[in-house]
C-alpha cells in the first residue's frame, strides 16, 4: 500500500490518512502547486519505511512555502501516550494537549514577503475518532492552532490545506480549539480562490439537496435550495466588485507597512461572510443525507447569511460610488453633503436585523462573539423594561428575567435591536451605557483589575491659572477656567497610581478629593511608604461619544497602564453632551491639563515627560487640547496616543462609515446622535443621571428587583413556552416574528442611490429618522481636527494613532495620519485586526483586546522614553 505497511488495521489507517489527504488537495479547482508536507511513513509492525507522500494545496500568495519532512510511527496506545507526554514536557507553552494517536513532527520553513519565518509544530491524528489536530508555533510572530472533527480524515486534511493555502501574514492569534472557519477568517486570501470555492460549494450543496426533494423534508429542502441559489447569484456579482476594490485599495493606505482603509475593510467583511457560508455549505453537503440532519436549522443559518451577503453587496455598490466620485486617495465625500445625504437615506431604509441575529459579530474575532451577543441581548431586554418606573440597576436586573426569548430566537433579537437603534432615544442610550458607572458593576470590574494604592476622585475649583509661556519661561500666560454655557465651575478628575508617591497624600490634594466610597480612600498604613516623584505623567481623556461614561468606566485598563508604565495617571471627567455641548468639554480638558502642569508635584510627578492619551471622543480631545495649548502659548505635551479617535465630526460618508450598517457597538444612528449632541445641532435635553453609589440606592434597587422577580420570571417562562410551542418550520417561524426584512415595493420611500438592474437590497419595515444637519461648528478645527488648517497642526507633538480595521472611524485615523505626514509632522499609525470600536474597554475580555491595549501602552512608553 501507499504507506508501505503490512495489511493490518493500523497500517490501513495510516495509508488511508495519506491517500485521502492526497486526493483532497488534488481535487482543488485551482491549479495546485507543491507546498507544505512531504514525509515518509514508518510502520512499527512491519518495520518498513514507505514512500514519500507529497501534499499539494492551491496557489498561495506566499513567495515560497518550504517542504516539511516528517515521519509517522504506528505505536501502541501506552507508548503513544508516553511519547506525547514526553514531547509536551519539552515543548514551549501553548502546544498540543496530551492525547492518544499518531505523532507526526512537522518542522516547516515559511517565507513571507521575502522574510523567512520559522514554523514548528506537531500533527496528531487519531484514526479511531477521525480527528486531526495541528498545533503550530510561529517563532517570534504568533500562535496558530487548528482542531476539527469531521466525518472523514480527507475532509479534515482538505480544511487544513485550505487554511495553509491562504496564509499570507501569520500575526493573527487564534483561540484554542477553534473551527476551521475561524482560522480561515484570519487569513488574507486570494479573492478568486475564495469565490471559486464558494461557487463549488454551492454546486455541491445544490446537487446533494436535489436528491432529497422527494423525502419528508421536501418543503424545507426546497427552501434551502432556493437560498443556496441566491447565495450563488450574490457571490458571482460580488466577486467582480471585490476584485475591483482589491486592485486599487492599496492607494488609500497610510503606507505599505500599514495596510488599512475602509475599502480594505469592506473586502475583508465580504470574505468573512463567504468563508462562513463555505464552512456551513460543506457541512450541509456532507450531512444532508444523515438521519440527524436538521433542515430547518440549517436553512435558517444559510438564509441569515444570504441576507447578510445581499446587504453587504449593497454596501459595496455604495462604496463603489464613493470610489468613483471622490478624488484619488480621498476617503471622504467632497460633495458638500449631497452624497452623504443619499447614503443616510439608504441606511434608514435598509434591513439590518440580520447582522444582529445569527450573524452577530461574524466579522470580529471569534472570542468576542459571546460578549457581543451578551451586549445585544442585554440592550434589547433593557429596552423592553426601559419605560418602567424603576432605577437603572433595577431595570437591568429585571431585564435578566426577560431575556430568555432573545437568547433562543436570534431573529427576534435582531429585529428588536434594529427597532431600538433605528429611532434611538439618547436618554435610553446614555442610561444603558452608564450602567457600568454603578457601584455594583464597577465594584465587580475592580475585582478582576490590578490593585492600585491611589484612586482618588478630585474636584478642582475653577480659578484662573498662571503658567510660564512656552517660548519664554520668564513670561507668564493666564489660563481662564471653563465658562461655556453656565459659567465657571469645578473640573472633576481621577488620580490613579499603582504606588503611593510623594505629594499624593498631601493635605492640599486630599482637600480636593470627593468621596466615592471607602475603597477609594488611601490606606493609612501606606502613607509612610511613599515612592519618589515619577518623571512621567499620563493625562487621560475617556471615550463615550461625548455623551456617556466617566473615568470609572475606564478604570480597569488605566490601573493596568499605571502599573506597566510606572507613572501616575490623571483621567478627566469632563461634562457630557447634550447638556454640555462644545466647547465645554474642551475647555474643561484644557484647564485640567494646565492645572496638572502647574500642580504636578501633588500628582506624584515632576512632569518632565507628559503624554496625552484617549480613546474615541477622548482621542479627539487629546488632539484639540494640544492645538489649544499651542494657540495659548502653553507648553505642549511630549506626545499623544489616540486610540480610534474621531477626527471628523461631520456627517460625511466614507467607506469605513458604511460599516455602521453592520456594527452592533456603533450604528450610524448612534454616531450621528453623538455628533449632533456634541456640536449642539439637536435641542434635545436630557436630565442628569442619578448616582447609584450609596447603600440606600442599592437598597432601593434590591427592593425593586425582589418585587419584580415574580413578573420577570413569569415573562421569561412564557417567552420560552411561546418559542417551544411555535412551529419548527421556517414558514411558521417567520409568521410569528416581526417582518422587518421586506422586499422593495412602490410603497417604500424612494431612495436616491441607483443599484444595478435586477438587484435591490432588503428593506426594513421599521424606518429610521436620522437628522444630518451641517452646521459651522462641525467644521470648527477644534471639533474636527481633520479640517484644521496646516498652520494650526504644525508644531504638534508626535502623534501615535491606534485604529481598528473593523472600526467605522478607521478612515478618520488614516486620513488624519496622512495629513500630519504631508506637513512634516511626526506621526505613526497602527491598525489592529478583528476588533471593534472601543476595544480598550474590553481589554479584560479576550486575549486579542489585551494585546491591542499593550500596543497602546507601547506607544505611550515611546513618548516617555524618547530623547
Amino acid at each position: 500500500d501507499a504507506a508501505g505497511c503490512a495489511p493490518d488495521r493500523r497500517g490501513r489507517d495510516t495509508a488511508e490518512f495519506f491517500l485521502r489527504a492526497r486526493r483532497a488537495v488534488s481535487a482543488c479547482p485551482q491549479k495546485p502547486e507543491p507546498v507544505s508536507v512531504s514525509g515518509g511513513c514508518f510502520c512499527s509492525v512491519c518495520r518498513r519505511t514507505g514512500g514519500e507522500v507529497h501534499l499539494r494545496s492551491p496557489r498561495s500568495p506566499l513567495s515560497k512555502l518550504g517542504k516539511a519532512a516528517g515521519s509517522c510511527e504506528l505505536l501502541s496506545r501506552r507508548e503513544s501516550s508516553r511519547r506525547v507526554k514526553e514531547s509536551e514536557r519539552r515543548a514551549r507553552p501553548n502546544t498540543l494537549p496530551s492525547a492518544t494517536g499518531y505523532l507526526l513532527p512537522l518542522p516547516v520553513c515559511v517565507r513571507s514577503r521575502g522574510r523567512p519565518l520559522e514554523l514548528r509544530g506537531r500533527l496528531l491524528a487519531d484514526s479511531a475518532r477521525t480527528r486531526l489536530i495541528v498545533s503550530f508555533s510561529l517563532v517570534g510572530v504568533s500562535f496558530l492552532r487548528y482542531s476539527g472533527a469531521t466525518s472523514t480524515v480527507g475532509q479534515i486534511i482538505d480544511q487544513v490545506c485550505f487554511c495553509f493555502a491562504g496564509m499570507k501574514t501569520c500575526r493573527h492569534t487564534s483561540p484554542l480549539d477553534t473551527s476551521a472557519v475561524e482560522q480561515l477568517q484570519s487569513l488574507n486570501m486570494d479573492p478568486k480562490l475564495i469565490f471559486a470555492t464558494l461557487d463549488t460549494v454551492c454546486v455541491e450543496v445544490i446537487s446533494a439537496l436535489s436528491e432529497q426533494v422527494n423525502d419528508m423534508y421536501s418543503d424545507g429542502t426546497n427552501q434551502l435550495l432556493a437560498v443556496m441559489r441566491r447565495i450563488q447569484e450574490h457571490g458571482r456579482a460580488v466577486e467582480a466588485l471585490v476584485i475591483g476594490f482589491t486592485a486599487v485599495y492599496h492607494h488609500y493606505d497610510f503606507d505599505e507597512e500599514t495596510p488599512g482603509n475602509g475599502y480594505r475593510t469592506l473586502v475583508k467583511v465580504v470574505q468573512s461572510c463567504i468563508l462562513y457560508i463555505i464552512q456551513k455549505g460543506r457541512y450541509i453537503a456532507s450531512n444532508c443525507r444523515g438521519v440527524f440532519f436538521r433542515v430547518d436549522h440549517n436553512t435558517g443559518e444559510m438564509e441569515a447569511y444570504c441576507k447578510a451577503l445581499c446587504q453587504i453587496r449593497a454596501l459595496l455598490y455604495l462604496a463603489q460610488r464613493l470610489l468613483n466620485d471622490n478624488e484619488h486617495g480621498q476617503l471622504y465625500s467632497q460633495e458638500d453633503g449631497d452624497l452623504s445625504e443619499k447614503f443616510v437615506k439608504e441606511y434608514t431604509s435598509m434591513h439590518k436585523a440580520c447582522f444582529y441575529g445569527r450573524c452577530l459579530g461574524f466579522q470580529f474575532s471569534p472570542s468576542l462573539r459571546p460578549f457581543l451577543q451578551t451586549v445585544v441581548i442585554s440592550m434589547v431586554s433593557f429596552g423592553e423594561n426601559y419605560k418602567k418606573q424603576q432605577s437603572r440597576l433595577g431595570r437591568a436586573a429585571l431585564s435578566v428575567f426577560t431575556s430568555g426569548k432573545y437568547v433562543v430566537d436570534p431573529e427576534l433579537r435582531g429585529a428588536e435591536f434594529e427597532r431600538i437603534t433605528q429611532n434611538l432615544d439618547m436618554q435610553f442610550w446614555k442610561t444603558f451605557w452608564n450602567i457600568t458607572e454603578t457601584e455594583l458593576i464597577s465594584g465587580l470590574a475592580s475585582i478582576t483589575s490590578n490593585q492600585v494604592q491611589v484612586n482618588l476622585t478630585l474636584s478642582v475649583p475653577g480659578e484662573p491659572l498662571s503658567l510660564p509661556l512656552a517660548s519664554d519661561p520668564n513670561l507668564k500666560v493666564s489660563v481662564s477656567p471653563p465658562v461655556a454655557h453656565w459659567g465657571p465651575g469645578p473640573v472633576n478628575m481621577r488620580l490613579i497610581s499603582h504606588t503611593l508617591r510623594e505629594g499624593q497624600d498631601s493635605t492640599e490634594l486630599l482637600a480636593l478629593s470627593r468621596s466615592e466610597g471607602p475603597q477609594r480612600s488611601l490606606s493609612v498604613g501606606l502613607r509612610n511608604q511613599r515612592s519618589s516623584l515619577s518623571p512621567g505623567l499620563l493625562i487621560h481623556f475617556h471615550g463615550g461619544g461625548f455623551v456617556a461614561q466617566t473615568s470609572r468606566s475606564h478604570e480597569s485598563y488605566l490601573k493596568t497602564w499605571s502599573k506597566d508604565l510606572n507613572v501616575p495617571i490623571l483621567s478627566v471627567d469632563y461634562s457630557l453632551a447634550p447638556e454640555a455641548p462644545f466647547p465645554r468639554a474642551l475647555e474643561e480638558c484644557f484647564y485640567a491639563y494646565c492645572w496638572a502642569l502647574k500642580n504636578c508635584h501633588l500628582l506624584g510627578s515632576t512632569a518632565e515627560r507628559v503624554c496625552l492619551a484617549g480613546d474615541s471622543a477622548g482621542g479627539n480631545l487629546c488632539l484639540t487640547v494640544s492645538m489649544k495649548a499651542m494657540s495659548h502659548g502653553v507648553r505642549i505635551p511630549d506626545g499623544i496616543m489616540a486610540a480610534y479617535p474621531a477626527t471628523l465630526l461631520t456627517t460625511d460618508a466614507s467607506p469605513s462609515r458604511l460599516l455602521t450598517l453592520i456594527d452592533p457597538l456603533l450604528p450610524l444612528s448612534v454616531l450621528y446622535k453623538c455628533i449632533n449632541a456634541y456640536t449642539g445641532a439637536e435641542s434635545e435635553s436630557v436630565q442628569p443621571l442619578q448616582q447609584l453609589d450609596t447603600l440606600s440606592a442599592l437598597g432601593r434597587d434590591t427592593a425593586v428587583l425582589l418585587g419584580g422577580i415574580k413578573q420577570g420570571a413569569a415573562n421569561w417562562l412564557q417567552s420560552l413556552l411561546n418559542n417551544t410551542s411555535a412551529s419548527s418550520s421556517p414558514a411558521n417561524r417567520s409568521a410569528n416574528r416581526p417582518q422587518n426584512a421586506v422586499p422593495h415595493s412602490d410603497d417604500m420611500p424612494q431612495c436616491s442611490m441607483e443599484f444595478p438592474e435586477g438587484f435591490e437590497p432588503l428593506r426594513s419595515g421599521c424606518l429610521a429618522e436620522i437628522r444630518t444637519p451641517c452646521t459651522p461648528i462641525m467644521k470648527n478645527p477644534f471639533v474636527s481636527p481633520l479640517l484644521a488648517p496646516d498652520n494650526l497642526l504644525k508644531g504638534l507633538p508626535p502623534v501615535h494613532l491606534v485604529a481598528s480595521a473593523l472600526d467605522a472611524l478607521l478612515d478618520d485615523s488614516v486620513m488624519f495620519a496622512k495629513k500630519l505626514r504631508s506637513i512634516g509632522q511626526p506621526v505613526t499609525l497602527t491598525v489592529v485586526e478583528d476588533l471593534p470600536h472601543g476595544f480598550l474597554s474590553l481589554s479584560q475580555v479576550t486575549k486579542e483586546t489585551q494585546e491591542a491595549s499593550d500596543i497602546c501602552v507601547g506607544r505611550i512608553r515611546e513618548v516617555f522614553e524618547q530623547d
